[in-house]
């Protein structure tokens, strides 16, 4: 059997259509998204805002690394399920003043259910904080970000 090895750095490469003054159509890969304001601030409603976009990839990037660990570490995660509440501070995109954390506190709920024991759980969160790359540049951003988890045992 042949291993495979992964490159360790890749450079990414995203090309944004901009549609109108609100909606830009982002294509990465073979993949588009749509990126927009919703109808009250000017946008067509048809995708999550820029900074919506920011805290669903944190998200995805959760639940990503989080399998990832959790399969690196021999914990099977029957079900899960990530919510993410987050105070913004919109007086930067208002135009009011600058803001140097315009998320001040984050906090996401990542609800598991796993057979695994204490200790194995534990691991996951210390190894999640470590690898996640999404709530590594949150967090260096000066964003307090809180994991609150929720683990049922099956």
């Amino acid at each position: 059997m042949v291993e495979v090895r992964q490159k360790t750095q890749v450079r990414m490469k995203l090309d944004g259509e901009c549609a109108s003054h609100s909606r830009t159509d982002v294509s990465v890969r073979d993949v588009k998204v749509t990126i927009d304001e919703p109808i009250e601030r000017g946008g067509t409603n048809q995708g999550p805002s820029p900074t919506e976009t920011l805290m669903a990839a944190l998200i995805a990037c959760t639940n990503v690394i989080t399998h990832k660990v959790a399969r690196a570490n021999g914990v099977h995660l029957h079900a899960m399920r990530v919510r993410l509440e987050a105070d913004f501070d919109r007086r930067g995109v208002l135009l009011a003043e600058e803001v140097d954390v315009p998320f001040p506190r984050a906090t996401l709920f990542i609800d598991v259910t796993t057979d695994a024991d204490d200790a194995a759980v534990a691991k996951v969160k210390h190894e999640l904080a470590m690898f996640c790359p999404v709530s590594k540049v949150i967090r260096a951003s000066g964003t307090r970000l809180e994991e609150v988890w929720t683990v049922t045992r099956r």
